[in-house]
């Protein structure tokens, strides 16, 4: 069961679950990160490390976050090219944006 990354991430992309991924699955598009399934080996490590709680087993994801799951798989395939595995500064309104919800038409897919 890999790891999902949802909605609070959107606009925040904050890095710290990337740095202590072991296995650089998490990609990183514009506003967001992603996590490749197919690499994710289910350790747990990434989602302490999320402060905006973005993270989840993909059996345990909100119903309402459900289209997450499909959407970390076709963007980590499209971001395979963006491997993150370090900390990076987090966008400059992360604080601003992590409280907001409905923010799935803000994600932004291109580069």
């Amino acid at each position: 069961m890999p790891y999902v990354v949802t909605e609070p991430c959107i606009n925040c992309k904050y890095t710290n679950c990337a740095a202590v991924c072991p296995v650089d699955a998490f990609r990183e598009g514009p506003n967001f990160l992603a996590i490749d399934p197919n690499e994710c080996i289910d350790c747990d490590a990434c989602v302490t490390e999320c402060p905006v709680e973005a993270i989840y087993p993909d059996d345990e994801v909100p119903s309402e976050w459900e289209s997450y799951i499909a959407l970390n798989e076709r963007l980590a395939e499209a971001w395979a090219d963006h491997v993150i595995n370090e900390t990076k500064d987090s966008l400059p309104s992360a604080d601003e944006w992590a409280s907001k919800t409905g923010k799935l038409g803000d994600l932004k897919e291109e580069w």
